[in-house]
């Protein structure tokens, strides 16, 4: 076993096959406070990826959930901002918009969308770590994890921001009704963060 990544709330462990995400335990925290968050966060995680993949969107299989860690399949490939490039970015950018509208249609938000938390393996996009994710069919946080996506390319890949971002969301746009209500939410996002700067 070796540990893969250590993040703000867990770490992962490379177990050769699969890989577990363990929430760690917050020395500043009320030691019942901490267990309660822990184990809250790990069952939602847990849910929001077995939704996610019952409704067709690329997850990794889970394999069991014990209190603070998920058990989960290894993907083997490699993160989206490691091979993006001019030859594959508009299949990336569709395949990321119909996943995306997907998610939002079954009220599944995110919570980081960014190109570290989508894997390319075998000729498609997987969906990954949605450890800050949760349930809401408000049109705010849709248009959040939008804004989220777009700040996150725009820092990342400047150099192919317009036409990736533009591809997603007409991608998004075309599996997803109430995109309007949405597109209309993220350009008044837009304008609150730059007023608040």
């Amino acid at each position: 076993m070796k540990i893969l990544a250590r993040a703000a709330e867990a770490i992962i462990i490379d177990k050769g096959r699969t890989i577990i995400k363990k929430r760690i335990k917050k020395g500043y925290r009320i030691k019942s406070l901490d267990l309660k968050l822990r184990k809250e966060r790990t069952n939602l995680e847990y849910k929001l990826i077995n939704k996610a993949r019952r409704i067709g969107i690329n997850a990794p299989s889970l394999v069991e959930k014990k209190n603070f860690e998920i058990i989960m399949e290894k993907l083997e490939g490699k993160q989206v901002k490691e091979v993006l490039n001019e030859e594959n970015l508009s299949f990336i950018a569709q395949e990321i918009g119909r996943q995306l509208a997907l998610l939002h249609k079954y009220d599944i938000i995110h919570g980081d969308l960014t190109t570290s938390n989508m894997i390319f393996f075998n000729n498609k996009i997987y969906f990954i770590d949605f450890g800050l994710g949760f349930f809401s069919q408000k049109i705010e946080d849709k248009a959040t994890d939008l804004y989220l996506l777009k700040q996150s390319i725009m820092s990342k890949h400047a150099k192919f921001f317009n036409k990736f971002f533009n591809e997603i969301i007409k991608e998004y746009k075309k599996n997803y009704d109430n995109s309007e209500n949405i597109m209309n939410r993220l350009k008044i996002i837009e304008k609150r963060r730059r007023y608040t700067i």
